[in-house]
């Protein structure tokens, strides 16, 4: 493996990492199966790639986030208030911004950048092209980390931290659990949108594919991480998101550098995330397996 392709996975799983904290506080924080992280990721991806095509990248990653939490806030409501499954829900949301996404690169299901003004050419044109990406996606990834650990931990946080835990006795605590999960879910998207703002801009191009498995990819990315960090506290849970997508980055390269046709990419992307969702069912059969070979030890003697 190259310096210039473990860069390149090192960076990337930056950007996907913001992916994987969408659903740590969505699936891990708030106990919900949220699907519309496939049609956020695209929708912040092609408002960021616009708004980089008019000369404005910064301004386009900032709405990229806000349009990501208006597509949270639609999610919540068809939950909370419509009284529909949360599943049902984000696939709902899921479906219709397929065609926002469309209307907002213009009718076209790709949007290139190649010659437009992005946050990387502003930043390699200050830190020079050769650690100038890398250092623009760690920033943007651990400065939405620190946020997000930060503010589970204040009293909002905290109500939506005791939501997901049991929202029975937030309701008898005089907290409204579709306030506190509203804000989880625009948040969640947000990060999501996010993610797919700053990816455009890294590629020089917006996708309506660019959205296809991401929920998956980031589950499994923050599945990788817990196994190095342990679930725990917020800030744990936060690192196992970060360095969970690193990682699944890295192999991911890895298994590609090793196989002799490119075109198996996907099947080798859907091995590691089974392996990497089904890794807890696996230790605990490697484990119960181990006590039975003790215990058939201690018959024997």
């Amino acid at each position: 493996m190259t310096a210039m392709l473990l860069e390149s996975a090192v960076e990337q799983g930056f950007i996907y990492a913001l992916v994987a904290l969408a659903l740590y506080l969505s699936y891990r924080v708030l106990d919900i199966a949220d699907l519309t992280t496939d049609g956020t990721f695209v929708l912040g991806s092609a408002v960021s790639a616009v708004f980089s095509a008019a000369g404005r990248p910064v301004l386009g990653l900032v709405l990229a986030f806000f349009a990501g939490c208006a597509a949270g806030f639609v999610t919540a409501f068809l939950h909370t208030r419509m009284k529909v499954q949360a599943i049902l829900a984000g696939i709902i949301t899921m479906t219709g911004l397929y065609t926002i996404n469309l209307w907002t690169m213009g009718n076209r299901a790709d949007l290139p950048l190649l010659k437009a003004d992005t946050v990387f050419t502003r930043a390699a044109a200050v830190l020079g092209a050769e650690w100038s990406k890398l250092i623009v996606c760690a920033a943007i990834t651990i400065a939405a980390a620190a946020a997000m650990a930060l503010f589970l931990k204040t009293q909002i946080g905290l109500s939506i931290r005791a939501t997901g835990d049991n929202r029975d006795m937030v309701s008898a605590s005089s907290i409204d659990p579709a306030f506190t999960i509203t804000v989880g879910l625009c948040i969640a998207n947000g990060c999501t949108a996010l993610s797919g703002g700053v990816l455009a801009q890294y590629q020089m191009s917006s996708s309506m594919s660019l959205g296809t498995g991401v929920v998956v990819i980031g589950l499994a990315s923050l599945i990788i991480g817990e196994m190095f960090t342990r679930r725990g506290g917020v800030w744990r849970g936060v690192a196992a998101a970060v360095i969970g997508s690193i990682v699944y980055r890295v192999l991911m390269v890895f298994a590609l550098r090793t196989s002799a046709n490119p075109s198996n990419l996907k099947l080798i992307s859907a091995v590691i995330v089974a392996v990497a969702i089904s890794w807890p069912a696996l230790t605990a059969w490697v484990k119960l397996m181990r006590r039975k070979l003790a215990a058939k030890g201690k018959e024997a003697r």
